[in-house]
C-alpha cells in the first residue's frame, strides 16, 4: 500500500471520529465498535481495519472529550 493510501486512510479514520464524537459524544466507541462488527460480518476486512483504527484514535481521548462532544456539536 501506498504511502499516500496509508495517509489517506488515516485522515478518513479521523474524520469519523471526530464526527462519532460530535454526534454521539460518550457512546462513540460503541457506534464505532458495531460498525467494526458489521464490516466483519460482511467479510469486508479492509473496513473493519479503519473502524479498529477509528477505535483506537477514540480510546486516545480523555474521557471528558466524549463526554462533551454532543454539548459542542
Amino acid at each position: 500500500m501506498s504511502k499516500m493510501a496509508v495517509d489517506e486512510d488515516e485522515r478518513r479514520a479521523r474524520q469519523e471520529a471526530h464526527w462519532l464524537v460530535r454526534e454521539f459524544g460518550a457512546e462513540a466507541p460503541l457506534y464505532a465498535a458495531m460498525k467494526a462488527e458489521k464490516a466483519i460480518e460482511q467479510k469486508d476486512f479492509g473496513r473493519c481495519a479503519r473502524w479498529k483504527r477509528v477505535l483506537e484514535i477514540l480510546a486516545e481521548r480523555p474521557p471528558a472529550e466524549l463526554r462533551r462532544g454532543v454539548a459542542a456539536g
